[in-house]
């Protein structure tokens, strides 16, 4: 009987999938609440006490129940499980098509990473705006394919690609810094302990330290992202959105929510 072989961009895909699966359902709850301290920053006034991501953790809780931390989980799902997919592959695609040979440099990381978080970006944005106003509590939504329906129908479908420019500027910029921060950490390991029963604990601190980097460097771009999905009303650009922040919140109004950011990434 002859062996079925599966090609190594669907093994790139399936596995994707599954690690986004799996980092979707345990980092829901602190998605969550980064939506919500992102939002915060509008309905605030002036001289109001400073809400912490403790805070609006325990509001949740108890205005929501303990589910209420997964409320988005849905269109999470089907943003990362397609999403993961497509980047992985998309990615081990353009590696192997220009990288066969040798591996990329810290720029060449850079870009490999960006483009395919690009492609990937851009093909599940509409389910990321659902997520968003999902997790902002402020939407009735009850499906995701009722949200979908709704927004098309009551904004058009320009609304369900709403924060594009953001949304690239915070993900191609975080997944090439990432790409290339975890690719130089592992190279600067020392031989001996690549080929040690460590290798998975390395790996793993290499991709926490790369991703706590490329976190802090785009948190601005998910602010901004946040809030032009959320309110789209409200901003008719995206530059319209960083001057409005500013003017509000100043500088600090950017990195609202980084907590979440730092502890999982995107």
């Amino acid at each position: 009987m002859e062996l079925v072989v599966a090609h190594p961009a669907l093994k790139a895909f399936m596995c994707g999938s599954l690690s986004g699966t799996c980092s979707t359902l345990l980092f829901q709850p602190l998605d969550l609440v980064k939506t919500r301290l992102q939002t915060l920053q509008n309905s605030m006034r002036p001289g109001s006490p400073k809400v912490g991501m403790v805070t609006v953790f325990l509001s949740v809780v108890r205005t929501e129940r303990l589910l209420g931390l997964w409320k988005g989980v849905s269109p999470s799902f089907m943003r990362c499980i397609p999403g993961v997919g497509i980047y992985f592959s998309t990615f081990y695609s353009l590696k192997q098509h220009f990288f066969q040979e040798r591996g990329p440099s810290a720029l060449e990381a850079v870009l490999l990473g960006a483009s395919a978080r690009t492609v990937a970006g851009v093909c599940m944005l509409p389910v990321t705006v659902i997520k968003t106003r999902f997790e902002s509590g402020r939407y009735n939504y009850v499906t995701v394919l009722g949200a979908l329906r709704s927004v098309y129908m009551t904004e058009g479908p320009r609304a369900l690609f709403s924060g594009l420019t953001a949304t690239l500027l915070r993900d191609a910029p975080f997944s090439g810094i990432y790409v290339m921060f975890y690719s130089q950490a592992k190279r600067s390991l020392p031989q001996e302990a690549t080929s040690s029963v460590y290798v998975p604990l390395l790996n793993f601190s290499c991709g926490v330290m790369a991703g706590v980097l490329a976190s802090l460097v785009t948190q601005p771009a998910d602010v901004v992202k946040t809030q032009v999905q959320v309110s789209p009303h409200l901003y008719r650009s995206t530059g319209d959105a960083v001057c409005c922040i500013y003017r509000e919140q100043g500088l600090k109004g950017f990195f609202r929510g980084r907590c979440r950011g730092l502890c999982a990434g995107r």
